[in-house]
């Protein structure tokens, strides 16, 4: 988990947005970590609105309750007041303390409900939502909580990752949804974004690294997409066949990227200076045609 998303400045941000969604005054500040926050306040008001019919694991509840603990310790939530003599220069000044220390313990307070929720979302939702395809009611969930995962990601690597499972993800959904032409059509467009997201994120890490360990997790989900999409082309009709066929030439390209990148690295090449919607574009090793 990035620790820098509960930076104190992110969790003062956190509890204005918390206070807003809950009928508070409005703010009128923004800041760039909002578009983060704001997953994270969305899925909590959804589990507000309609809480998951999922009976909660014992070991999480405990897992739970020792991560708060330990995060209200850590924040010293609940501790009391150290006391303290303050010379009489100090005095006006001290009036202000009361409303920082309040302010300060509301963002505190934040930290441990952003992390209550985002617990439960990324488990009694993920749980209830699980099968659902686009038109379901739990639909919204399932991507809240996608977004969710994506804000505690600590890395553009595990973010990368993330995307790939997405993809996987849509693609188990488009298989739920062929006949209808539409929705069928409109999850692998889905399909297709998480990948180009998955795929761009991965060969930016491994130039920037020279290293191709990334590369691998690419490869990976590339021989088992592959296979998958492939099985979408049975028996489906004319329409259903051109899109995935679509489909089926992005991972190509994919793992053209992924190889080419691979022995740019392997003979050691600068990192590529152009890029497009599937990342770094490298150029050939000498010798190569």
């Amino acid at each position: 988990m990035d620790s820098n998303l509960f930076s104190r400045r992110r969790a003062e941000r956190f509890a204005q947005l918390l206070d807003e969604a809950n009928g508070g005054r409005r703010h009128h500040v923004r800041s760039r970590a909002d578009d983060q926050l704001t997953a994270l306040v969305a899925v909590g008001r959804r589990l507000a609105v309609a809480p998951p019919a999922v009976k909660v694991d014992p070991e999480f509840r405990t897992g739970l309750r020792a991560m708060l603990l330990a995060t209200a310790e850590r924040e010293g939530i609940g501790a009391p007041a150290e006391p303290s003599s303050r010379r009489p220069a100090d005095a006006g000044r001290s009036r202000l303390l009361p409303a920082v220390t309040a302010r300060r313990a509301r963002a505190r307070g934040a930290i441990l409900v952003g992390v209550a929720a985002g617990a439960v979302a990324l488990s009694g939702i993920s749980a209830a939502s699980e099968n659902a395809v686009p038109g379901d009611a739990l639909y919204g969930m399932k991507r809240s909580t996608e977004r969710a995962q994506l804000a505690l990601a600590s890395s553009d690597v595990s973010r990368g990752q993330l995307f790939l499972d997405f993809a996987r993800t849509r693609l188990a959904e488009a298989a739920a949804l062929r006949g209808d032409e539409d929705g069928f059509s409109a999850v692998l467009d889905d399909m297709d974004a998480d990948t180009r997201q998955g795929v761009r994120l991965l060969t930016t890490a491994a130039a920037q690294r020279s290293d191709p360990a990334a590369l691998d997790a690419i490869n990976s989900f590339l021989t088992g997409q592959r296979r998958a999409v492939g099985g979408l082309l049975d028996d489906a009709g004319r329409a259903d066949r051109d899109r995935t066929r679509r489909s089926l030439a992005l991972l190509d390209a994919a793992r053209k990227r992924s190889d080419a990148l691979r022995a740019a690295i392997a003979c050691g090449l600068p990192a590529p200076a152009g890029s497009d919607t599937l990342g770094p574009a490298p150029a050939s090793c000498p010798g190569e045609r």
